[in-house]
């Protein structure tokens, strides 16, 4: 019973859902996923958007588009990705980032997505907020170690240039163009699963 009615709620939220709702849910599922491959690059965007008046942030998070949030958050972003290009550092940072891109990738979530109950905002957040962002760092980390163990450390460098470029790149799309960006989201998403059931096999036979 518990679990029909909070289906039915759900149901009943989505079909609430605006126009504004559904392109705040693209902006929010757009800048999660670029916080899987660089935590603060996608805050430092919406801090930045937010700053400008170019998007409007929920009440309890218009602290991210203050002058002092754009400031350290600018700082943030450019430490992490000049650390990223230091081989063996990079590794250091991915045990870190892991667990921190889970809670950016929820807090851009609920911090973006308009006119939604709570309960589903957080929901939707914790989900494809987090578990999205979750996703694609940890696969990042995971071709990072492999290009530890293959190159030395050698063909980090690599990796992380791919990884900034394509956070700068869904990033801008999730601000401009947050349906392009839901789009990209999904291709990685792809992308990823592809990769992984191409090479799983080949794991589980040694």
């Amino acid at each position: 019973m518990f679990a029909l009615a909070a289906f039915k709620y759900v149901i009943s939220s989505i079909e609430k859902m605006t126009s504004e709702t559904i392109i705040s849910i693209f902006l929010g599922v757009g800048l999660a996923a670029s916080v899987g491959f660089r935590v603060f690059l996608p805050l430092f965007a919406l801090s930045l958007a937010a700053y400008f008046d170019m998007w409007q942030l929920n009440d309890s998070w218009q602290w991210i588009g203050s002058l002092a949030a754009v400031l350290t958050l600018g700082v943030a972003t450019l430490v992490e990705i000049f650390a990223y290009f230091i081989p063996w550092v990079d590794n250091l940072l991915d045990s870190f980032a892991v667990p921190l891109a889970a809670i950016a990738g929820t807090a851009v979530m609920v911090s973006t997505v308009a006119n939604l109950d709570p309960l589903v905002t957080w929901s939707l957040a914790i989900i494809a907020g987090g578990g999205t962002a979750t996703a694609i760092k940890g696969a990042g980390a995971t071709s990072r170690m492999a290009s530890t163990a293959t190159t030395g450390g050698l063909g980090n460098p690599i990796v992380s240039t791919v990884e900034t470029g394509t956070a700068m790149v869904v990033t801008t799309a999730s601000i401009f163009m947050p349906i392009l960006a839901a789009i990209l989201v999904i291709c990685i998403l792809v992308i990823i699963f592809m990769i992984y059931r191409k090479l799983r096999p080949r794991h589980n036979s040694k």
